[in-house]
Parts: C-alpha cells; sequence; structure tokens
C-alpha cells in the first residue's frame, strides 16, 4: 500500500519520456530479447546510446535491471517507471532499517525511512529511468556492507567481497562512480586505524581493484568512454593545474551552497519543480548540521561517523568536475549520506541518558560526559518543531509536483509522440528519422515502436547529414528543412515529406 501510494500518479507525471530514457529502455529491450544492444554487441559491459556526434556510452546496471523487468512484464514505459520508483524506494526503506541499526533505536529507523521517501532529491529521481534511479540503493547497500564488517571484531571474507561488489555497483552503475567508487574505497582507510583492520581493508581494496580491471581495459579500447566527462567538464588539455584547482575549489563550495540546496535546487526542470523550494529540506538541514557537530565534538573516533562525513564530501566532487552548478544527477548520493548525519542529532533529542564521547584509548572504552544541557521534553519538543516544519515542506513541495509536473512536457520530448502517431498514420513507409541540431531523437521511433509491438522495419535512421528520399516521410531534429512538405511541428521536432530529387 506504501508503494502504491508513492508511485502515485506516476502514469502521467513525468509527461512523455526523455531521450534518454529512451534510450536506455530500448537497449534493456533487445538484451531481454536478444541478449545483444543496439548496435550489435552481445551482453556489453557498457553500451553505445545513439550515434555520430550524439554517441555515448550507458553503464551497464541500470539496463540489466530494466532487461530483466522488460522480460517479466513486456517492454512499457510504465514498467521502466515502476523499476526506477522501485529501486529508489526500496533504497529508502533500507536506508531506515540501516539508521535504526545504527542508533539502536527503531523510532529513528521509521523517522529517516520517512524523511528519505519525502525527500525531494530523492523522490524526483525515482521517476525518471534514467541511469541514475539504481543510484541510491548502491550507496545504501555500500553503507550496509560496511557496516555490518564493523560490528565484527574482524572483518571476514564474506564482509570483505560484500564491500567490494557494493563498491562495484557504485563504479559500473553511473558515470560518477568511476571517480565516486574509489573515493569511497579510499575513504575505508578511516577503519585500517585499528591495526585489527589494516589487512581486512587492503584486502577489500585489492578485490576492488581486480573488478575495475574491466572498465580499464574497455575505456582502452573505446576511448569515447570518457568524452561526454571532457564535453561536461572545465578541465581541457590546455588547463593548468592551478586553473583547474582553482575553478574546483569554487564549484565545489557552489554545490553545496546551503541557499541554492534548500531554496532553490536544480534549475533543470527535468531533474527538479520549479519554485518548489529547494531539493533537500530545511528541517532535514539541520538535523544534519547537528548531526555534524555531534560527531566532531563526540564521534569524531568513530571509523563509521568519519566514512560518513568523509562520504558527503565525497559525493560533491563529481558534480565539482564539471561546469554545470548544483546538478541534481552527479551529486545523487548526497542526499544519502546527509539523512544518515541526521541519526546522531536524532539519537541526541530522543536520548535520556548522557552524550558519549568516543575516546581513542587503548580499550576503546567511551567515557560519557554530561553535555545534555537541554532536558529531554526539551529536545523532544525542538524535534517535534522539526518534524512538524518538515512536514509542510513536504507538503508543499508534494502538492507542487502533482500539481506542476505534468506540464513538464517540454523537457520529456512529449512533442515526439505527437509525431510519431502523425507518421506512423501515414501510408508511406519506411518512416525516415533524421537527426539534427536538437539531438539523436530516432530513438524515440524505436522504443514507441516496440511498446507498440510495432516492427522497427518500418523505420530508417538516416546517417547525419543525410537527406530523405524523395516521397520519404520524415521525423527530424532539424530546425527547419528546404526540399521538404511540411506536415506538422510539434516542440523541438518537425514532420514532412521528402520532396528532394535523387
Amino acid at each position: 500500500m506504501l508503494f502504491g501510494v508513492y508511485v502515485w500518479g506516476l502514469t502521467g507525471n513525468p509527461p512523455g519520456f526523455y531521450v534518454d530514457e529512451s534510450g536506455l529502455s530500448y537497449n534493456a529491450y533487445l538484451i531481454s530479447k536478444t541478449g545483444a544492444g543496439e548496435f550489435g554487441a552481445r551482453w556489453p559491459l557498457f553500451f553505445q546510446i545513439f550515434t555520430g556526434g550524439f554517441t555515448q556510452y550507458s553503464n551497464p546496471t541500470q539496463i540489466y535491471l530494466l532487461a530483466a523487468v522488460f522480460w517479466l512484464f513486456g517492454p512499457s514505459i510504465l514498467a521502466a517507471r515502476l523499476a526506477a520508483a522501485a529501486s529508489v524506494f526500496g533504497a529508502s526503506l533500507l536506508l531506515g532499517l540501516l539508521a535504526g541499526r545504527v542508533s539502536g533505536k527503531r523510532e529513528i529507523g521509521f523517522i529517516l525511512g520517512a524523511l528519505a521517501l519525502v525527500t525531494p532529491w530523492l523522490f524526483e529521481v525515482s521517476r525518471l529511468a534514467l541511469e541514475t534511479f539504481f543510484y541510491p540503493m548502491a550507496v545504501v547497500l555500500f553503507l550496509w556492507s560496511v557496516h555490518m564488517a564493523n560490528r565484527k571484531e574482524r572483518w571476514s571474507w564474506l564482509n570483505i567481497t560484500a564491500i567490494a561488489f557494493a563498491l562495484t555497483l557504485l563504479t559500473y552503475s553511473y558515470t560518477i562512480g568511476r571517480l565516486l567508487g574509489p573515493l569511497l574505497a579510499f575513504g575505508l582507510i578511516s577503519f585500517a586505524f585499528e591495526r585489527k583492520n589494516i589487512f581486512a581493508v587492503v584486502k577489500t581494496w585489492v578485490l576492488y581493484a581486480i573488478t575495475l580491471i574491466p572498465l580499464i581495459s574497455f575505456g582502452r579500447n573505446n576511448p569515447g568512454l570518457t568524452t561526454r566527462f571532457y564535453l561536461l567538464s572545465y578541465i581541457k588539455p590546455e588547463s593548468s593545474y592551478f586553473e583547474i584547482i582553482y575553478q574546483f575549489i569554487i564549484r565545489f563550495f557552489e554545490d553545496l551552497n546551503p541557499v541554492r540546496m534548500l531554496f532553490t535546487g536544480d534549475t533543470n526542470p527535468r531533474h527538479h519543480i520549479p519554485d518548489a523550494l529547494g531539493s533537500i529540506y530545511i528541517g532535514v538541514f539541520l538535523l544534519a548540521l547537528l548531526g555534524s557537530i555531534i560527531i566532531v565534538l563526540h564521534k569524531r573516533y568513530d571509523a563509521w561517523w568519519r566514512l560518513i562525513a568523509f562520504g558527503l564530501a565525497a559525493s560533491v566532487v563529481p558534480g565539482a568536475l564539471t561546469v554545470d552548478k548544483f546538478h541534481t544527477l552527479r551529486m545523487i548520493a548526497f542526499p544519502i549520506f546527509a539523512l544518515m548525519l541526521t541519526v546522531p542529532a536524532l539519537e541526541w533529542l530522543l536520548n535520556d541518558g548522557e552524550l558519549a564521547d568516543d575516546a581513542a584509548d587503548e580499550d576503546n572504552s567511551s567515557k560519557p560526559v554530561n553535555k545534555n544541557f537541554l532536558t529531554l521534553h526539551t529536545r523532544k519538543l525542538i524535534l517535534g518543531f522539526v518534524l512538524i516544519f518538515v512536514t509542510f515542506e513536504a507538503s508543499y513541495f508534494h502538492w507542487k509536483y502533482y500539481h506542476e509536473g505534468g506540464k513538464r512536457g517540454y523537457v520529456f520530448d512529449a512533442a515526439y509522440k505527437q509525431l510519431y502517431d502523425e507518421a506512423t498514420a501515414q501510408p508511406n513507409r519506411p518512416i525516415y528519422l533524421i537527426d539534427n541540431y536538437w539531438g539523436p531523437a530516432y530513438i524515440h521511433s524505436f522504443w514507441y515502436a516496440t511498446v507498440e509491438g510495432r516492427s522497427t522495419d518500418e523505420f530508417i535512421h538516416l546517417p547525419y547529414g543525410k537527406p530523405a528520399p524523395a516521397g520519404g516521410v520524415v521525423i527530424s531534429t532539424e530546425r527547419d528543412c528546404s526540399g521538404c512538405q511540411m506536415i506538422d511541428r510539434s516542440g523541438d521536432y518537425i514532420l514532412y515529406i521528402s520532396t528532394r530529387e535523387k
């Protein structure tokens, strides 16, 4: 029932299907039927998406997950979106369960799980069948694997394998993972300070490094794997180290700007509803800030909390290496670590005992200190006020999302389906697909044909710059056409009959 509430309205909000969603979904369908991607590679490690100057490579995790969904239920937009929503929904519940385990308080688990479910950052990503939909789950699985290992005096091979596997998921599930995965692996050094874990951490690094061999090999044979990063980054061959470091510092703190985070969020309406406040709630931010202070003052010797603090900072790094400010998708790991930082704050606000300093003495004992300068009743009142305030924030955001979200067809390529329907109503076959100024929209026709059970042989995707023959029906992303009889224009797309002579 809770999941039903979570996905309410998903059939029409978001409207349409973005070109990247069609690319991932079409390749997932092909894998489910033939074991090969769009360009013929069987069971590829990375998938080529699009052609010509629009070529990019997609990571495998989400495509193979969608392939399993389509194999079971058949291809559809709803199935793809439900798979994305289920992934983030599950990650939110697991994060709440983890918070309960870490704190030893079931109520903290319930609170954190609820906060994760309504946080705009995660909720909006759950509506997108893009490469990011599994990433929150990958981060949570990493934290679970580390937590399970941290509970033991010595890490077993099962713990080491679980952590390495989670790091591998982080690396292969989204492009940012190629940096964030190694960063979080480095963060495990926090546990190596305890001598008994030094070799366990090294073993984890070695096992994880082995899983990177296919990535390195693929990158050497396919230089295009990193092309998109350099197009989006300020790092250029002519850039000096000073310029790169200077720009990185600026971008890092721009992405951490609390004003933007709390009151504006990502300015791309595909990622965040405009005028719906920020991507994370003020109440959650204040709890995370309080939790950070408690960690610095009382839990700084705890390897687990050092890793959480390090993970929060590391999650900003991939986005800070690109030119886009506060990009929801490239910082998708951030809200997971931010939510986990609320746990020490919730512990203090609900705890009727004394705070404990985690001392790094020989017997690793904790030293309780009476720092609860507010009564338990007062602290519970503060928490109640914060949660009520978050409820108001969440109510406003979700009201805005459900009332305005369906109007974003212009950023989800909804206009393409109108021309597709008009083109398939024409008697002329084949229908020619031309990519131009507005990108590789040809993939929409292949995906919509797949969903409708129509043969993709009815469509011919022309190489970039090649015109359609006279009499051919064309769906194009050209800004305009010459030698054509215009049928219709919708959004960034045009439908026409070519009158160009051979």
